[in-house]
């Protein structure tokens, strides 16, 4: 899993740490998911052997982990934009004893590509949506793979969701309103998030090409991290859609996510987790 594109401010440094505690939290939260995605990659793998693989925009490294220990006979190149990620990652390889099979790569991939090995499978979990050009993306990932080596791309389906519609605030519906808030910045900033990639797969030139749906359906018991993991996201989401919502749905954002007091996320009994995400393949002629 990876993270936007950053500007440089003072404050990234404690951004990048939130982030980073959001990916390790996704990872716990949504373990079955990636399971079953990861699950899927092997069997589209089939019989060829899976010598080496890309990872493009490894983020703190879950999938790369997950890779790693699908594919044990496999080294791994992980890749990011943040050495500050590839530091978290290569401080868990190192107490995985994976750091003689992980080689992380710095790079910003709006800018000049890394050279890279040949390779038999590559792998990005939301990650090529914040590219500003994914077609060019695609094209460099054709170029690295071998013939009838793979291509996954994980991406975004529908936005998760943790609330029930009335939520006790007198605010019912206030996800469906963030969720409209976000689609109407999106499509400015983030035209890609979302997409049809299976156009985008084809015309890159790889063949194949298909997309599965992964359901997320979580609810009681879940686990234990799962209330930390809806406080950021909902924190997230107040920050970005700021000036976009309703200053009574920004309150109530305010009041869900406070670390205490007795509408807190963190203290009620009624949280779920309900989303997609979209497993984008397509092999290399």
């Amino acid at each position: 899993m990876n993270h936007p594109q950053h500007h440089h401010h003072a404050d990234d440094h404690q951004d990048e740490a939130v982030l980073a505690e959001m990916l390790d939290l996704d990872a716990e939260v949504l373990q079955a998911y990636l399971a079953a995605a990861i699950e899927r990659v092997h069997e589209l793998t089939g019989d060829g052997p899976v010598k080496r693989i890309l990872d493009l925009g490894t983020g703190t490294g879950t999938g790369t982990i997950a890779l790693a220990r699908r594919f044990p006979d496999a080294e791994l190149i992980a890749v990011d934009q943040s050495a500050g990620m590839l530091g978290r990652l290569q401080a868990k390889i190192e107490s995985l004893g994976l750091a003689d099979r992980i080689r992380p790569v710095e790079a910003n991939l709006d800018e000049a590509w890394p050279a890279l090995e040949p390779v038999d499978l590559a792998w990005s979990s939301m990650a090529l949506h914040h590219l500003a050009d994914p077609g060019r993306g695609l094209a460099e990932i054709f170029a690295v793979l071998r013939p009838s080596a793979l291509l996954a791309v994980a991406e975004l389906t529908s936005s998760l969701r943790f609330l029930p519609d009335d939520i006790g605030l007198g605010r019912p519906g206030l996800e469906a309103r963030c969720d409209a808030a976000f689609e109407q910045e999106r499509r400015a900033d983030l035209p890609w998030l979302g997409a049809d990639w299976g156009p985008l797969l084809a015309g890159a030139g790889f063949t194949e090409v298909a997309g599965e749906v992964f359901d997320i359906d979580l609810s009681s018991p879940l686990p234990t991290a799962a209330a930390r993991y809806a406080q950021g996201w909902l924190r997230r989401t107040r920050a970005r859609l700021d000036g976009l919502l309703a200053a009574d749905d920004l309150a109530t954002l305010d009041i869900l996510t406070a670390d205490d007091g007795p509408h807190s996320i963190l203290e009620g009994d009624d949280l779920a987790i309900r989303g997609s995400r979209t497993l984008w393949t397509g092999t290399r002629p």
